[in-house]
């Protein structure tokens, strides 16, 4: 019997943490049942502990989702000189069922889930107090619901806005098991369904977490999760006013310069919420395929071609500075060179890219004029200022030059209808292929396009 639940017995939530800025240190780990893991309030503290460490392992957000998305959706910007097989289907655009980035990514995913749920329907357990359960409630919802966005993001056609959303999403698995080696018939709920089942989950995420939260989700990782979403759905409305709720509200800042928005040990003013990384516990594939062997890496299986380079009006840019010579004589991203330090998943920047483009396609000036966003970003990195009009274009490209290599730029193009590497935005190839490992255990589950019976 395959156990999952190989967490950490972090007691120290009980004690609580004096600031934001606190690493978290991870003691050595111990596997429990799930019987076990479901007998306490103390070890349903423990069991949404490990969602967080589950989540934030290499094969989910310490890096291979982003990374899938960014080769997946990269063109002549960047090259993948790596000799692992899997990355390069994926830059290639030519992927196999049984690519170990995908199955790994997926099956991870739903472990993170299946956690998620079995948390919510043991709630009644945490008797301390109803504020504890609200938050144990709303951080395990905020959780499932960022792994339920990428599944749907990748494994999904795009959501359109304006269209009934009923092409095949991912499997809604909503009921937790104790013994999770079983097979777990289930069909694959639309799209539509899918994003339904994220947003309520951020909406009483947003209710109910509290505004600081240790190196935990907050009511504004809530809010900015949300604004991400309705963005990927076209709501430009609904994502312009929950950017500017956490612009506002949230208590972030802008690091003072760019480079020191990367890199920390520690969260950041600008961080919203990141996944945790220290010399104890904590995985980045950041650094394993983006960073030299001097900085923790394979020595730049990624590399910036002169087009990245290109995007830019003036070299001065920051940005466009935050590179270096790796161990080939490639020109690698500055934005992961220390092995230890925390994902950021969510910046501040990305909320004043959210606001601006919001406000673009809204014709509004709601917390701020576009160019005012824009400037506030371009002027932290030594940029040129812009002016008015802004179009959607301008921001999509400022996006690109600010949000690099963060796992942005595939689901960037496909929201706007703009060709992937010369295919169209919703050909079959841009989505991921279901796990052969999936395909052979539920017989319920139909492939996508493109890969087979």
């Amino acid at each position: 019997m395959k156990s999952l639940y190989k967490f950490s017995f972090l007691f120290i939530l009980a004690l609580g943490f004096q600031s934001c800025d606190d690493n978290l240190e991870i003691e050595p780990q111990q596997s429990i049942d799930g019987s076990t893991a479901l007998a306490s309030e103390q070890n349903i503290s423990a069991l949404l502990l490990g969602i967080y460490e589950e989540s934030g392992q290499d094969v989910s957000f310490g890096g291979d989702l982003q990374i899938i998305a960014d080769l997946l959706g990269a063109s002549d910007e960047k090259s993948w000189f790596g000799t692992f097989l899997a990355p390069r289907q994926l830059i290639q655009k030519n992927i196999l069922v049984d690519n170990s980035f995908v199955s790994d990514s997926w099956a991870n995913s739903y472990e993170s889930i299946n956690q998620a749920n079995l948390i919510l329907d043991n709630l009644d357990i945490v008797t301390s107090s109803d504020d504890r359960r609200n938050v144990i409630e709303a951080e395990t919802k905020f959780l499932r619901a960022l792994n339920y966005f990428e599944l749907v993001r990748l494994w999904g056609l795009p959501y359109e806005a304006g269209t009934t959303n009923n092409q095949p999403g991912v499997p809604l698995r909503l009921t937790g098991y104790e013994d999770y080696s079983q097979p777990l018939p289930a069909e694959r709920a639309s799209v539509e369904e899918v994003y339904a089942l994220i947003l309520s989950d951020l909406e009483t995420a947003y209710a109910n977490l509290p505004v600081t939260n240790t190196i935990f989700a907050t009511k504004y990782a809530a809010q900015a999760l949300r604004a991400r979403v309705y963005l990927q759905m076209q709501n430009y409305a609904g994502a312009r006013d929950a950017a500017n709720d956490v612009i506002v509200n949230s208590g972030a800042r802008l690091a003072p310069n760019f480079a020191s928005a990367f890199n920390n040990d520690a969260n950041s003013v600008e961080d919203l919420f990141d996944f945790q990384v220290t010399n104890q516990t904590g995985d980045s594939d950041f650094i394993t395929f983006y960073a030299s062997q001097d900085n923790g890496g394979r020595g730049g299986d990624i590399v910036l071609n002169q087009a990245y380079f290109n995007l830019f009006d003036s070299q001065s840019d920051q940005r466009a500075q935050l590179t270096y010579i790796g161990d080939y004589g490639d020109d690698l991203t500055g934005k992961y060179t220390n092995q230890f330090a925390n994902i950021p998943l969510i910046r501040l920047a990305e909320m004043y890219l959210i606001r601006a483009e919001g406000n673009i396609m809204t014709n509004s000036n709601v917390g701020a004029s576009p160019e005012d966003d824009i400037n506030a970003l371009r002027l932290r990195s030594g940029a040129s200022i812009v002016s008015a009009p802004l179009t959607q274009e301008d921001i999509l490209l400022e996006r690109q030059l600010e949000l690099a290599f963060e796992g942005f730029l595939l689901h960037d193009l496909k929201r706007t209808q703009n060709d992937v590497d010369g295919l169209p935005y919703n050909d079959p190839s841009l989505v991921l292929p279901i796990p052969q490992t999936e395909m052979d255990t539920n017989n319920l589950i139909e492939q996508n396009p493109t890969y087979g019976s």
